[in-house]
């Protein structure tokens, strides 16, 4: 593959999308919105179909939420202490749950995902507090729906109005997601303040 070459990532984004967004939904530090806002530019070169780009997006990030909310649901989680990565991932989904604050509103299973490392914790928490399986998948359903669009929208936009190549349009549209990701988060953190030490209940005896 031609990194440099449009016709190359036109080809490949779709492969790409599922399960960088998938792998984001456990371990935040995967560019998933790298890779959303890059198909955004491509949608804008011609390269990729800004529909498909949407729906491949908001299915892998439901589908991740998913993945977390019933691993914390079914108090799975201690299956990640098995192996040294997992204790750090499980760590880390601690740590997420302490910064984002420990809500688990629908509302707030709507709108996190837009704060760095918000999906995590979010996903996580409402898993901890037992909220209705349907509840949350119609939510999270939503805000992945709105978390794609954004991001394609962004990826889209940058690359109509700036006319760079795509890869120039891509980090453009992360910078400024990310400044806006941060913004937010400091907003909602001052609310909240940070009031959620995790105690996760014990896994069921069988």
């Amino acid at each position: 593959m031609d990194f440099g070459s449009a016709d190359s990532w036109g080809t490949a984004i779709y492969f790409w999308i599922i399960p960088i967004v998938l792998g984001d939904a456990i371990f935040p530090p995967v560019p998933s919105e790298m890779v959303v806002i890059t198909g955004g530019a491509l949608s804008a070169d011609g390269r990729a179909n800004v529909f498909l780009v949407v729906a491949l997006s908001a299915v892998a990030s439901w589908l991740g939420d998913v993945v977390v909310f019933q691993l914390f649901r079914m108090r799975l989680s201690h299956v990640l202490d098995r192996w040294s990565w997992g204790r750090r991932v499980h760590s880390g989904i601690h740590d997420a749950i302490a910064k984002a604050g420990r809500s688990s509103t629908y509302g707030t299973i709507i709108g996190a995902r837009f704060i760095p490392g918000g999906r995590l914790a979010t996903s996580a928490a409402a898993g901890i507090a037992n909220v209705s399986v349907r509840g949350f998948s119609l939510c999270a359903g939503l805000g992945a729906l709105l978390w794609a669009c954004w991001l394609v929208g962004l990826g889209y936009f940058t690359g109509s109005a700036t006319g760079l190549p795509f890869w120039a349009s891509s980090l453009i549209g992360v910078a400024l997601g990310l400044v806006i990701g941060v913004v937010v988060g400091i907003i909602v953190t001052r609310r909240r303040g940070n009031r959620s030490p995790v105690e996760e209940p014990d896994p069921p005896l069988a």
